[in-house]
């Protein structure tokens, strides 16, 4: 008789369900694993005999046959050792068949039979509950799991532990979510002195999720600027939270199965890989731009990342998802970012310094800021330049808003456009209107269509920029509790785009 168990593999954030089928037949003793594994899955018979072994289980001379299906499907990682022992297990008859075959299972078998943590247990859990099965994982994963509350997680510590579970000799008690992480340590944007143009930029970005791009001196607080954007940023709603937890359990990143509410915010070095910013590798592992779903990736010394890495962003920037393309594999990878960037005017950095600039002025800038192409600049929908501060001025108090109160505008901000956009699940954020929603909802008044007009004519704004001019108008209008997109917030909208433009 054949005994089943399932398990996953995973396609992006995708799992998808594995049949595990073991036979034990009579013939030559042999131990096969069939079902197109990789190495890793292919070294889970010797793991499991090992951990048979430690809990006094011979195996019969027999041949051993474990199949999992669908066989044109290929299987990667050592989360397959326990579905592999449970179906073995289930066709030596030591735990019950029916059992086995509702019990979705991944974890890594220790060669004493402990259960050792794995990647993507979140993903795992939703795809058993909507197979409506319980999930069977190593105990440090439960907390973890346990967070999809349609499924029933058990998380024993070893396999003996999962024998006496399903035996009816020790039951286990279902895992329980891990902890809310909360936002610790959020630097003040109060302690900015100056710069008020670049933190009312940060605001309004932070309200409708649009891209910034910060262009200053050495020295004059991009990076400063940039650190505390976490803490005017609502947290995360509980859609967005699970969604953005899936991929970090892909990557390893959940700590003790606590889920985070704060936004992610990564930073990568500019020495940093396409594979690693966008996403691949042999597994196709998802990269920086998707770790920051849901968040901001912040991008220091713009310019200095390889140009194929800055075009590579265009894509992922408008529709929000990447597609990581591989001999193996072809994985899709939710993407939706906000985009902070910093750089420097030129190479030295001081092009605005007639005392210390070097002597290829205004050539050196152009060159350097000519880094970033003109479709991918188009992008960016605020372009804010930070000026140094002044060391007299680092002596004043604290005089600025603190972060909770930019939070709090911004919080309302968003709170309208949930409500706006409640009939667009689709649309979350003024980012994303386009076409008839976008005309319908950002449609300045007739002031602001004559100046947004006269504008695009003088300056040759493109398309993309004419409607991110818009989207930018229709947050700052949010932003002051307006229900309509008047003039004025075109105007500093129109203030923002045309900074450092090429077209200009």
């Amino acid at each position: 008789m054949v005994a089943l168990a399932y398990t996953v593999a995973f396609e992006g954030i995708e799992a998808r369900l594995v049949e595990v089928q073991c036979a034990v037949t009579p013939g030559i003793p042999a131990f096969s694993i069939v079902g197109l594994p990789d190495k890793a899955v292919s070294e889970a018979r010797e793991r499991v005999r090992a951990a048979l072994t430690a809990m006094a289980i011979a195996l019969p001379s027999k041949r051993i046959t474990v199949n999992l299906s669908p066989a044109d499907l290929p299987k990667e990682g050592s989360h397959f050792d326990l579905p592999i022992a449970l179906a073995l297990l289930a066709a030596l008859e030591i735990i019950p068949h029916d059992d086995a075959a509702q019990t979705v299972a991944l974890g890594e078998l220790s060669l004493d039979g402990t259960l050792v943590p794995v990647v993507g247990a979140l993903p795992a859990a939703m795809a058993a509950a909507q197979d409506d099965r319980t999930l069977l994982c190593p105990h440090a994963c439960g907390a973890e799991a346990a967070w999809v509350g349609t499924v029933n997680v058990i998380a024993p510590r070893t396999l003996a532990d999962m024998v006496r579970h399903f035996t009816g000799q020790s039951v286990l008690q279902p895992a329980t979510p891990g902890e809310v992480l909360g936002r610790t340590g959020t630097r003040d944007l109060s302690e900015v002195k100056g710069q008020e143009r670049a933190k009312r930029a940060l605001e309004i970005a932070a309200a409708g999720r649009h891209h910034l791009l910060l262009v200053g001196s050495p020295g004059s607080g991009k990076s400063m600027l940039a650190a505390r954007i976490p803490g005017i940023l609502p947290q995360l709603t509980p859609t967005e939270a699970l969604e953005t937890s899936m991929i970090h359990s892909l990557s390893g990143l959940l700590d003790e199965g606590g889920i985070n509410r704060d936004r992610p915010f990564r930073e990568p070095h500019h020495t940093a890989s396409m594979a690693a910013i966008v996403g691949g590798g042999r597994t196709a592992k998802p990269g920086e731009i998707s770790l920051a779903h849901n968040g901001v990736l912040f991008m220091d010394e713009f310019p200095e990342f390889s140009r194929a890495v800055l075009e590579t962003l265009r894509q992922p920037i408008e529709t929000g998802e990447v597609v990581v393309a591989r001999a193996n594999a072809h994985v899709r990878y939710p993407c939706r970012f906000m985009l902070v960037a910093a750089a420097n005017p030129c190479k030295c950095g001081y092009l605005s310094d007639p005392s210390r600039a070097c002597a290829r002025v205004p050539v050196c800038g152009e060159e350097y800021m000519g880094r970033i192409s003109g479709p991918l600049m188009d992008r960016f929908d605020l372009r804010v330049e930070v000026p140094p501060v002044a060391f007299t001025d680092l002596d004043l108090p604290e005089a600025g808003e603190s972060s909770a109160d930019v939070a709090a505008r911004v919080q309302q901000a968003r709170n309208m456009q949930t409500a706006r956009f409640a009939d667009h699940p689709e649309v979350r954020v003024n980012a994303d209107m386009e076409g008839h929603l976008l005309a319908q909802i950002a449609t300045p008044d007739t002031a602001g269509r004559a100046l947004l007009v006269k504008v695009a004519e003088r300056f040759g704004l493109s398309a993309r920029g004419y409607h991110r001019v818009l989207r930018v108008a229709r947050t700052i209008a949010d932003l002051e509790q307006s229900k309509d997109v008047r003039h004025p917030h075109v105007a500093e909208a129109v203030s923002y785009r045309l900074a450092m433009a090429k077209e200009v």
